[in-house]
């Protein structure tokens, strides 16, 4: 009797900076697919020294359907969606290997440890952060989001053991950069889905965020990485509202009145 296959499924754009990292720690999988946006650094060249299979799609049509895409550019009976910034750790890696051998369901959520600037943050509402990755092909699909897409699933997922070490900010460019990123496509699905901006909104979305993240989730437990980190939650809320404003035509200085 043949052993189940795994695949990975990556999607990437200018993700040299970890990617021969996170490549190597999938060893242990049959098959990685890389489905690319328009890399213009080493991206290519390490997906392919590592055996992985890349395909290079040039539009961008938002992190959900990107995701899909390299699903369904795989045939294993399993597969296992990570994003280049994160590390299959050991123990994880033992733990993946073990749940598809004797699987004991179709879908399997992952103990994710994030990194910000250089400091594990274990609160703040980043962490406990059990997220559903590794799961039977056909059982679970990307929802269509643009951004902060999620699995969607009907079974309920068990958990695994070991850590996904998440390395998401950096530095201090990498988090402006992805919060502008982040942030615009935000606006945009809210836009898409009727919401509105203004001045007034971006505030108090702003300090509620840094609220909810700061007292609420505890994120003063995390030090000064917290506090950035709640700062950065606020200033993703107001640029949200503020662009929310600018996709609806009107000068920002009139919505605020």
């Amino acid at each position: 009797m043949n052993s189940p296959t795994l695949g990975v499924a990556l999607i990437t754009k200018n993700a040299a900076a970890r990617l021969a990292q996170c490549l190597s720690a999938l060893a242990f999988a049959d098959e990685v697919v890389v489905v690319d946006s328009g890399s213009t650094d080493a991206t290519l060249d390490i997906a392919r020294a590592h055996g992985a299979r890349v395909i290079e799609c040039v539009d961008w049509p938002g992190f959900g359907p990107q995701k899909n895409r390299a699903l369904d550019a795989l045939a294993t009976d399993w597969v296992l969606s990570i994003d280049a910034d994160e590390i299959v750790s050991p123990e994880l890696a033992s733990s993946i290997r073990a749940a598809i051998a004797a699987p004991q369901a179709d879908v399997y959520a992952i103990d994710r440890l994030s990194s910000f600037c250089g400091v594990w943050i274990r609160h703040s509402g980043w962490y406990p952060d059990w997220i559903p990755r590794l799961f039977k092909r056909g059982a679970a699909r990307f929802s269509d989001d643009l951004v902060h897409e999620r699995l969607v699933f009907e079974a309920p997922a068990r958990r695994l053991s070991g850590k996904l070490l998440h390395y998401s900010y950096e530095d201090f460019d990498t988090v402006l950069r992805k919060l502008d990123a982040y942030s615009s496509a935000g606006a945009r699905q809210r836009a898409a889905a009727g919401k509105r901006g203004g001045l007034g909104t971006a505030l108090a979305r702003g300090v509620w965020a840094f609220v909810r993240t700061w007292v609420l989730r505890r994120g003063f437990l995390d030090g000064r990485a917290g506090l950035y980190y709640s700062l950065m939650q606020a200033f993703y809320e107001f640029m949200i509202s503020v662009k929310l404003v600018e996709l609806s035509g009107k000068p920002v200085q009139e919505a605020a009145l």
